[in-house]
């Protein structure tokens, strides 16, 4: 008995609550519907920007109101705010309780896509108001308009775009490279260049031991040719002792032969000594 009394007491708790959510809503609604019947006004007063704050307070009230989106996206359609257009009509479709509230949404959502010259998209959303209406006439003949705008104007392939985008940057790319290889070539050349000049010219140059003996060599080659004559002999005096070499003076050649001559005679002398000694006395008479 008391479980009983427990499940009811819940189950009525339960329901108050979703009721009284009910009229909560029910209440917002009606608010939102009221701000959204004000903003009609202002809207036909040509007050926009009163009109879009009760639009969008609509709105904020109640998400699900489909018609506050659609009639303020019909207010940024004919200020040219397609943007903004495309926002409200795509919300309005997606939250439309109704298949008349989507056709309206998609058919105007169609408007903007050709407004943008997107005629695949102006396709899409003529199609999709007819799935909704397929009796209004007015969205076929968009849609045949779209269709024939599109056959046109048939859209890029992106593949390609991507492809082609990416070839050019390859090209680019290779074309960088071989500028900066010419560049480096060219800066490799310039100092090879000026390096072989460098080793040129140390080539050139002779050690100063070689060039000192070179020049003396020339100057003994051209002795050696002033001595000779025509028929290559050497000239008078060629070849004699110079001056200061191995020549003696008279006084030193007669000095020479009196030291001789002394000698020569001490010598004899000598012998002559020898010979005196070793001589027998003779016994016989003189005859």
């Amino acid at each position: 008995m008391y479980l009983t009394v427990t499940l009811f007491l819940s189950f009525f708790l339960t329901y108050a609550q979703e009721k009284e959510k009910d009229k909560e809503a029910e209440k917002t609604a009606r608010v939102s519907e009221n701000l959204t019947y004000e903003a009609n006004q202002e809207l036909a007063r040509d007050d926009f920007e009163d009109a879009e704050v009760s639009y969008r307070k609509a709105i904020a009230k109640n998400a699900e109101n489909a018609t506050a989106r659609y009639n303020l996206g019909n207010a940024y359609y004919r200020r040219e705010n397609l943007g903004e257009a495309f926002t409200r009509y795509k919300q309005a479709g997606e939250t439309a309780g109704t298949p008349e509230e989507k056709h309206k949404a998609y058919h105007n959502l169609g408007n903007v896509f050709m407004k943008n010259k997107e005629y695949q998209k102006a396709v899409e959303a003529y199609k999709e108001a007819l799935r909704n209406d397929p009796a209004d006439e007015e969205t076929r003949y968009n849609l045949a308009l779209a269709k024939e705008m599109l056959e046109k104007n048939p859209p890029e392939d992106k593949s390609n775009d991507k492809e082609n985008k990416d070839q050019d940057q390859n090209k680019d790319k290779q074309d960088q490279d071989k500028q900066d290889q010419n560049k480096d070539g060219e800066n490799n050349k310039d100092q090879d260049q000026k390096d072989q000049g460098d080793k040129g010219d140390d080539g050139q140059q002779e050690p100063e031991d070689e060039k000192d003996q070179g020049d003396k060599g020339d100057d003994e080659q051209g002795k050696d040719k002033n001595d000779q004559n025509e028929n290559g002999q050497p000239e008078e005096g060629q070849g004699e002792p110079q001056p200061g070499q191995s020549e003696l003076s008279p006084q030193q050649i007669q000095a020479l032969l009196d030291a001789m001559g002394r000698e020569e005679k001490r010598v004899q002398d000598k012998i002559n000594a020898k010979k005196a000694k070793g001589a027998k006395t003779s016994t016989e008479k003189d005859w």
